[in-house]
């Protein structure tokens, strides 16, 4: 088995004002066994953050044992830095920073994905997390469009591997089997939710539970911030090899550790 938790901690923020990187932990390993754990809003080195903490390296040193990838999608002067990070017990083999489509709108900013290559017991897995824009449908129908290129070149190159060669022509696993989590700033209804959502990338929850509701990973708790309230904006998806073994997802619905709350995958 292996398991995945995906969650946006806003940067560690409580829905009572307290930033508090190591309840984050906590709730996280209440939630059963973890193999790889993703995080969105993650900074480093800013000061509108935790007065300009690395949190990169403060989560690292509470998950013992794992390794980290962070993937800034916002390098700015003073080394200030902001974005997804990747926690893995299991051995990284290679990993990848994906800058995302950035097109024109009244209000945006640099997103990104970081995808992992991780030995797990039945094999190689990918495993990418990702933020997606906030204020601009068009940005995220093109950030969509990208990860699914990203998958198409992913698996032609599976089918087709390039002549093995010395470093740094070695060949490393990279399987077109993925994970693919994070906050995806889109309801189950959008139209970007159906251009995301196509084979061979199926959204995990509709593999399990068929039409069943999405349960509302965000603004659960926190009605300042979204004052519709709960309704869900955080996914994980698979490739259509991994439907098979996708065993379970969850949520805890009862921490109020960020305005979103934490899902974890089960893939045997």
């Amino acid at each position: 088995m292996t398991s995945i938790v995906t969650w946006n901690i806003q940067n560690g923020r409580g829905c009572d004002g307290v930033v508090d990187l190591a309840r984050i932990a906590r709730v996280i390993k209440a939630m059963g066994e973890v193999d790889v754990v993703c995080l969105q809003e993650v900074a480093r080195n800013d000061p509108e953050y935790e007065g300009g903490a690395d949190q990169v390296a403060k989560l690292a040193k509470l998950f013992t044992g794992f390794e980290g990838r962070f993937g800034a999608a916002l390098n700015r002067g003073g080394n200030r830095q902001y974005g997804n990070l990747v926690l893995s017990r299991l051995p990284i083999l290679q990993s990848f920073n994906h800058l995302l489509p950035n097109p024109p709108a009244e209000k945006h900013m640099q997103r990104q994905a970081t995808e992992v290559v991780v030995q797990a017991a039945a094999g190689p897995l990918r495993v990418v997390t990702t933020h997606l824009e906030y204020y601009s449908a068009g940005a995220r129908a093109a950030q969509a469009a990208r990860l699914r290129a990203l998958q198409a070149e992913v698996a032609a190159n599976e089918a087709a591997p390039p002549k093995p060669d010395s470093s740094p022509y070695d060949p490393v696993p990279r399987p077109a089997s993925l994970v693919l989590c994070g906050d995806f700033n889109l309801l189950p209804d959008d139209a970007e939710y159906r251009t995301l959502f196509a084979s061979p990338l199926l959204d995990g929850w509709r593999v399990l539970f068929k039409q069943k509701p999405h349960p509302p990973t965000t603004g659960l708790h926190d009605r300042k911030q979204w004052p519709m309230g709960g309704h869900c904006r955080d996914y994980f998806a698979v490739t259509a090899d991994l439907a098979a073994r996708v065993r379970s997802i969850e949520m805890d619905a009862a921490t109020d550790a960020s305005d979103h709350q934490p899902l974890r995958l089960v893939i045997g």
